[in-house]
């Protein structure tokens, strides 16, 4: 089951249909208290493709719009898909398909708009092998007996790593008193899709980790920043582990960053490998 539908409410499951799996997913976003509208999207749905099946799960938080975030959860995963190097070299894929996806959103400003996305994407194939990519502050962390193990990374301009990137570029990091790390004194975060009237100082390149499926392993939790501005890593891996469905415990964990006066919009896709 896939849903990518943007409004101030969707929610949904699925499982896999492969015997040996039990594996099942739930998903829900719900719009934050900002006033401008809803900006993400999602993919989460499984896929049989060349023999394989596929669980495919991603969010997408636009800023500026929701265009960009629109884009990629029609195209980005689509487009990982169809490079050849995918089932021998699939990091080298992931790579090479989010360079091309940017470079195709970049090329489509006069419909897509001037705004950005980040992307936190997940692709488990046969139950067995888990690839993460990311770009931005949106999260992926995994339970493995219990212990909460983050396995993106946090693109965030006030990083060592993140502002010297951008300084190279020709750009500068602002730090303003009450207020977060900011390219140019714009944006939050060192790399997102699209931007264009940033991009010089951007990148859009992912951060990728490759992990297998064991025993151990529990949960999947993808979210926004909207979750983990307000929640930390353990804490949402133990609160959900309370929960067996998985869509309940996507409603739970929106609603608790709610409860906590998290103001951005907010999107969970929690998988159960149990």
């Amino acid at each position: 089951m896939m849903s990518g539908v943007n409004s101030a409410f969707s929610t949904g499951k699925g499982k896999s249909q492969q015997s040996l799996n039990k594996i099942v997913h739930g998903f829900h976003l719900v719009k934050g208290k900002s006033t401008h509208p809803m900006e993400d999207y999602h993919v989460a749905e499984f896929k049989k493709i060349r023999g394989h099946e596929l669980g495919l799960y991603a969010i997408f938080d636009g800023h500026l719009g929701d265009n960009v975030a629109s884009y990629l959860q029609k195209n980005l995963f689509q487009s990982i898909l169809s490079e050849d190097e995918f089932w021998s070299e699939p990091c080298r894929a992931i790579v090479k398909a989010y360079d091309k996806t940017d470079k195709a959103i970049l090329g489509n400003t006069p419909e897509l708009g001037p705004g950005g996305s980040t992307a936190v994407t997940a692709i488990l194939i046969d139950g067995k092998k888990l690839l993460v990519a990311n770009v931005g502050d949106s999260r992926a962390v995994l339970c493995r007996n219990g212990r909460a193990i983050q396995l993106s990374v946090d693109h965030e301009p006030g990083t060592s790593t993140e502002r010297g990137s951008i300084e190279t570029r020709g750009g500068f990091v602002s730090n303003l008193p009450g207020d977060v790390p900011r390219v140019d004194g714009q944006l939050a975060v060192s790399r997102a899709f699209g931007d264009k009237n940033l991009k010089l100082h951007l990148r859009s390149d992912p951060d990728i980790r490759e992990v297998d499926i064991d025993s151990g392993t529990e949960i999947l939790i993808l979210a926004s920043d909207g979750l983990w501005k307000v929640m930390e890593n353990q804490e949402v891996v133990d609160f959900v582990r309370k929960t067996k469905d998985p869509q309940v415990a996507a409603k739970q964990l929106a609603a608790e960053a709610l409860n906590r006066e998290s103001k951005d919009d907010i999107s969970c896709i929690v998988v159960s490998f149990r």
